[in-house]
């Protein structure tokens, strides 16, 4: 189970257009939905902007308001086009008794006697798994073992993973997640991803969607 995170919010009353102002004093505008009516809440910018770096969406956090507490999960993170500034977060209160579904990181492990050669390195076909599990047992990572793939023709599929205690991989287990890549296509394969790579993000925080300007978002 990942680290639980906890955070501090105060009821909200300013909606719409008016909320630029709480931006300018320092705050971030939120609602919490899930299992109760929609709450307004707004979150102290730095506060929020530490918690959001570590836990991403896929690590449950304790927001208390008021001296009660809710449990949720960040599920949609706005930032300001151009400046990276938090704009609007949507989180989502879970009901502890109830699964989920998620997503999991994937992260290599281990060495692979098929990379000691020298004429490449094992790389990862799949980022993430989708996982299934009640909120107490949700993890941000699993592990794979490249340790298996002994040989440049090996391969890993999902069904190789060791899912952890009370957690359900959703994803096709037939689907590869793991390879031998010979070095001149490793290096293809970073100057791909140096492409892809957009400019503007606030550091280390998971955007589920960005591009927004505070006219925008008016809640």
């Amino acid at each position: 189970m990942s680290d639980r995170y906890t955070i501090t919010a105060e009821p909200r009353v300013v909606v719409g257009k008016k909320v630029k102002q709480l931006r300018r004093e320092g705050w971030v505008p939120a609602v919490i939905y899930g299992q109760h009516d929609p709450v307004n809440v707004q979150i102290e910018e730095h506060a929020l902007f530490l918690t959001l770096r570590d836990a991403g969406t896929t690590t449950l956090i304790d927001v208390e308001i008021e001296g009660k507490n809710r449990t949720v999960l960040a599920r949609e993170i706005q930032q300001h086009l151009t400046r990276g500034d938090l704009i609007h977060v949507d989180f989502m209160e879970v009901d502890m008794a109830a699964t989920i579904t998620s997503e999991a990181v994937l992260i290599m492990v281990g060495e692979s006697t098929a990379a000691e050669e020298g004429l490449g390195a094992v790389a990862l076909t799949l980022q993430s798994v989708e996982i299934e599990c009640l909120p107490e047992n949700l993890v941000s990572e699993i592990e794979v073992d490249i340790s298996q793939i002994a040989s440049t023709s090996d391969l890993l599929h999902v069904r190789d993973l060791t899912a952890p205690e009370g957690v359900t991989i959703l994803t096709d287990p037939d689907t590869v997640m793991a390879r031998f890549a010979f070095e001149t296509l490793i290096e293809e394969e970073e100057e791909e991803e140096e492409l892809e790579v957009g400019d503007g993000l606030a550091e280390d925080v998971e955007i589920i969607e960005k591009g927004k300007s505070e006219d925008e978002v008016e809640e």
